[in-house]
């Protein structure tokens, strides 16, 4: 990056962060004697509407008996939270305000590995601003299995990601909002994860109009196949979504589908990759009854089901 990129950078990342607040929780759990104990909690998140509507991880704010928002100014203001999207840990939280520094959004379909972007984070509070870290897309639509549960369509960062920065955004060389940091995997060091903006986008909607966030569910874990996976396992297609874990209880299951099963199409529509098979799900509602193609053994199966609202 040139001097003046570099400059324009730093100009669009200062602008961003006025959008970044801190967010600290207290919440009651029990400890072993039955008793009521206020722990206290802490991450980040994204002022997305100038009237005060904050975006931020679900598993930030959840179960919270109190919420207070710090701005970037150190205005403390009272946070309620409007709803939740678990599914894509997601919360959206309330503050009274006006003409309140919002960040833009981006488009998160269109981000390319290799791309650059900002982790931007405010975890204490501090005078002197967020705290910022850099780094590229390293992949995209990964799926992890957390201990919160199923995650899908992660994006993949190398950007550093701390628990404290949960719900703070990560952004464009354009400033723009891309997705929304999650510190929600224990076990990801080096690498981050963050939950797209256009999935934030769809659970946001849900959240401000229900008050929850519902999307149709399959119940799968898959990856996608390639000629090198496909010549290492000797599968017998260098295409598709090889299924790897089907969920107890969901309507993959239901419909007999299991491990190993190549899915090659929903509803004629070809799946070559993982983002295939995601895309067309995302334009699905629940309820919605659709009919997978798959290979089974090298022999062709079709399965009929009902997709499910995601537990």
């Amino acid at each position: 990056m040139s001097s003046y990129d570099e400059k324009k950078a730093l100009d669009i990342i200062e602008q961003v962060s006025k959008s970044v607040v801190n967010i600290s929780t207290v919440k009651l759990v029990h400890n072993i004697f039955y008793q009521a104990v206020p722990v206290a909690g802490m991450g980040s998140g994204t002022i997305i509407d100038p009237e005060g509507l904050v975006l931020t991880n679900n598993h930030v704010v959840g179960g919270a008996e109190k919420i207070n928002v710090t701005l970037y100014n150190n205005k403390v203001l009272e946070g309620i939270i409007v709803g939740s999207c678990a599914a894509h840990d997601i919360a959206v939280v309330r503050i009274k305000g006006k003409n309140l520094p919002a960040a833009e959004l981006g488009d998160s379909d269109k981000l390319r590995v290799g791309q650059r972007v900002f982790a931007i984070g405010n975890p204490f509070g501090l005078a002197g601003g967020p705290s910022v870290t850099s780094g590229v897309i390293s992949a995209i639509n990964r799926t992890i299995d957390s201990e919160k549960g199923l995650l899908e369509n992660l994006v993949q960062t190398d950007a550093s990601i701390n628990p404290g920065n949960s719900g703070g955004p990560l952004v464009d060389l354009e400033g723009k909002v891309v997705a929304i940091s999650t510190a929600i995997i224990p076990f990801a060091q080096g690498i981050g994860f963050a939950i797209p903006i256009n999935s934030a986008k769809i659970c946001t909607q849900g959240i401000v109009t229900e008050g929850i966030a519902r999307r149709p569910w399959l119940g799968i874990i898959g990856l996608s196949i390639t000629p090198e996976i496909a010549r290492y396992y000797g599968l017998p297609v260098s295409q598709g979504v090889l299924v790897t874990r089907v969920a107890e209880g969901s309507p993959a299951e239901d419909a007999g589908m299991a491990s190993e099963d190549i899915i090659l199409e929903i509803d004629a529509v070809e799946t070559r990759r993982i983002e295939d098979l995601v895309k067309e799900l995302h334009k699905r509602k629940i309820g919605d009854k659709i009919r997978i193609y798959a290979l089974r053994n090298g022999r062709e199966h079709f399965f009929e089901l009902k997709l499910s609202e995601s537990p």
